[in-house]
């Protein structure tokens, strides 16, 4: 894992790899992703590019000036602090990134289409249907980390995870005592599964690959695999003696798994969509 620094120069710099057993405390960033273009990538920062430039720059600097205020040195962000053009750097990172997040000793979740200018009807109502709701990397980023804040695109604190339990529950449908940090293990495969029915993601692998943390299951990525990652992501789930099985076909209506596989019926476990 590594690490970000932002110096008072404004500039960003990464450490070495780290250990888990070997790292400082730290804040991490938990973002909806622009444009690709948009992002600061790790060449950026490797190759001292003229990132402060991009559209993606403004979050990461307040993630890095929140987390000073915070009495914290370091932080992480995932478009930049991992290295994507290697495969075995990126297996780590997704399977590493529950535990990531749980580490952390702060968790920003920085809304763009939140505002502290507006009204606070509308402020409540821009938070209900934030992007960030609907996403599937942020569930585990939601419920892994111990303190949650939540701020606006200016940098305004809206709240935390605690003060806005109930409201996070509205929208979610994720019970209390999961926001609260209750071990994943005591809720059902079923119930973990429809935390994540409505969320989407951009790559159709990844609405396998980001559940991996919240069923405590380690798979390595193959983008390009399709369908597939979905049929990996049941098997590790089974070979975790839930005692229970899952069909994830509601992951794609079209995509059924074999029925012998799981001993079950053919058909999907949430309603076609």
């Amino acid at each position: 894992m590594r690490l970000l620094q932002l110096h008072d120069d404004a500039e960003l710099r990464l450490t070495k790899p780290l250990l888990d057993d070997k790292l400082p405390a730290y804040a991490i960033l938990s973002h909806r992703w622009g444009d690709d273009g948009d992002e600061v990538t790790f060449e950026d920062l490797a190759e001292r590019s003229s990132y402060q430039s991009k559209a993606g720059y403004g979050k990461i600097k307040f993630c890095g000036e929140q987390a000073a205020r915070d009495g914290l040195r370091y932080f992480w962000v995932d478009s930049c602090c991992i290295r994507r053009s290697s495969d075995a750097e990126l297996s780590e990172a997704i399977n590493s990134m529950f535990r990531w997040y749980r580490g952390a000793a702060k968790c920003y979740v920085y809304l763009k289409d939140v505002s502290s200018g507006a009204l606070q009807s509308q402020q409540d109502s821009d938070f209900r249907e934030s992007d960030w709701f609907t996403r599937g990397w942020t569930l585990q980023e939601l419920i892994a980390p111990a303190t949650v804040q939540f701020f606006s695109k200016e940098g305004d604190l809206i709240g935390d995870k605690n003060s806005l339990q109930q409201k996070i529950y509205e929208i979610t449908s994720i019970p209390l005592t999961a926001l609260s940090g209750s071990p994943l293990s005591t809720f059902s495969v079923k119930e973990r599964m429809r935390w994540a029915t409505e969320r989407k993601t951009t790559r159709k692998e990844d609405r396998a690959y980001c559940l991996l943390g919240i069923f405590e299951v380690f798979i390595p990525p193959i983008y390009g695999e399709g369908e597939n990652a979905f049929t990996r992501l049941q098997e590790a789930i089974n070979s975790r003696s839930y005692g229970e099985f899952l069909i994830v076909a509601y992951f794609q209506p079209a995509y059924q798994l074999d029925p012998a596989r799981t001993n079950q019926p053919e058909r999907g476990l949430f309603p076609e969509h």
